[in-house]
């Protein structure tokens, strides 16, 4: 493997990257780690039949809300570091997100029967819960994203913690609570005992979900009123030229993420569906790890774009990116039937984890995805991210359809690695015509090609042998420990 050696800023700057991703880190995983751990509970109470219910309910709420914020998030870092009236980008922004939410709020819930109908839900209430969530999860997008940008890690993590901590609360009172409870003579308000039994148990989840996102919303909103409310109508055009884009990219994204499930569900049927959703939720660690990342980096490349060792940073921060995600990967698939047991629960979904390593391996590609996509936002060439998702999305909505009656729910982990492969690469080589930053690619692929065969012979033939599985772990870490031991030791004395 290549060996770099960089200046006392850059591994300073460095240091200080990974502290801010570590604090906003922790707000992206603990409340997706509650998810996590909830998974186990709705795979208990639910049939696969109704957890695919569920998950349909989430696959449209990720589209509603790419939908509705239109870029506006990532628009909102890129100007405020720019305009000097912060005020107005944050009231603009603000006044903007909250027309065109209520537009769509009044106008879905009138026709929230024939969407209803449309969707697949067998009544209109779970859609008017939707709307409703997703109507207060975009309006506090700009308060979120303030505190970010504000450098406010305790308020926003406080915020995002118990949001998801209320969503919890609220699953374990109507799933586990409220049935015992009903059943062995125990208090339950009457309004809810009387109408109870009345809906699927699955309903309660977009209930919880309800409730979460108004509390948050009523918390959040008076951050607005600190600023003079004001509209410029110039920012707003600069910013929906910047954001739009994004928008497209975001809804790409969702589609990439998403819409194996909807295929399988309508190839498959919904109990196929439902053991390969909850089998995905195990790649969700390696998604932890790349939320974690992004909601640390997304402001840290902003801020940094202007000093004079920015692309040798972004450079390095890949390379440990590559690193950590490898060791999760392994660490995952070589103990993955342990993690299946501990968040799955029931026998009849594990039928589907054969595609774990594969959506793992696609996820980390995600990852280095937003590693290359720093060069188009800062250049403000953000319709290269839009082509680039389109195409991913294209990439996975013909291999779903082609592969999905062939071969069945392991298409959809392949198309999914696909995709994210494809679009990574053409970032990458974009990027070097525009935004050229000195990627260790060598270095960087040697480290993906040894931890993927690592991983593939831990799982294929050492699975459930937890002693192998540990030392090819330990051997990997060695080896990059000792790889990188020059950096390694530079990176301790800035931190002393």
């Amino acid at each position: 493997m290549l060996k770099r050696y960089y200046t006392h800023s850059t591994l300073s700057t460095l240091k200080r990257f990974f502290r801010d991703t570590i604090i906003y880190g922790i707000a992206a995983v603990l409340p997706r780690a509650i998810n996590i751990i909830l998974v186990k509970l709705h795979t208990n109470t639910l049939i696969s039949e109704r957890y695919a219910e569920s998950t349909i309910y989430f696959v449209y709420a990720a589209y509603f809300n790419a939908l509705l914020t239109y870029g506006m998030e990532t628009a909102f870092f890129r100007f405020f570091t720019k305009e000097k009236e912060k005020g107005k980008v944050i009231s603009t922004s603000f006044i903007s997100l909250f027309v065109t939410t209520m537009l769509f709020m009044l106008v879905m819930l009138f026709y929230s029967e024939a969407v209803a109908s449309y969707l697949g839900f067998s009544s209109a209430l779970p859609v008017q819960i939707l709307i409703l969530v997703t109507t207060f999860d975009t309006l506090v997008v700009i308060p979120y994203a303030y505190l970010r940008v504000n450098n406010n890690p305790l308020k926003f993590t406080f915020y995002k913690i118990l949001n998801v901590l209320i969503f919890a609360g609220f699953n374990l009172y109507f799933l586990l609570f409220v049935p015992f409870a009903l059943e062995n003579g125990g208090y339950v308000p009457e309004i809810i005992a009387l109408n109870f039994n009345n809906h699927p148990l699955v309903l309660y989840i977009f209930v919880a979900n309800f409730i979460a996102s108004l509390v948050t919303f009523l918390l959040l909103f008076p951050i607005v009123f600190r600023f003079k409310i004001s509209f410029d109508r110039k920012i707003l055009s600069q910013m929906l030229v910047y954001g739009l884009p994004i928008m497209v990219s975001s809804l790409a994204y969702v589609t990439n993420e998403n819409l194996d499930k909807l295929l399988l569900s309508n190839y498959l049927g919904k109990e196929q569906m439902g053991i390969y959703a909850a089998c995905y939720k195990l790649g969700v660690f390696m998604s932890l790890y790349i939320m974690a990342f992004k909601m640390g980096a997304e402001p840290f490349f902003f801020n940094h774009a202007k000093e004079t060792n920015a692309k040798e940073t972004y450079a390095r921060i890949l390379t440990w990116f590559v690193i950590f995600g490898s060791v999760f990967m392994l660490i995952i698939v070589g103990f993955i039937d342990q993690f299946a047991v501990l968040l799955l629960g029931k026998a009849e979904y594990f039928k589907a984890l054969s595609i774990v390593p594969i959506i793992l391996l696609a996820n980390l590609f995600l990852g280095i995805y937003y590693n290359f996509s720093v060069w188009f936002k800062l250049t403000d060439r953000t319709r290269y991210g839009m082509y680039f998702s389109i195409i991913g999305a294209l990439i996975t909505i013909g291999l779903n359809i082609i592969f999905i009656p062939k071969i069945g729910f392991i298409a959809s982990a392949w198309a999914t690695l696909v995709t994210y492969a494809v679009m990574a690469g053409l970032s990458y080589f974009y990027g070097r015509k525009y935004y050229s930053i000195p990627y260790p690619v060598k270095n960087i692929l040697l480290i993906l090609i040894l931890a993927t065969g690592l991983s593939y012979l831990s799982f294929v033939y050492f699975r459930g042998n937890y002693i192998i599985s540990g030392l090819i772990l330990l051997a990997f870490t060695g080896m990059i420990i000792w790889n990188q031991k020059t950096e390694i030791k530079k990176i301790w004395k800035v931190s002393q």
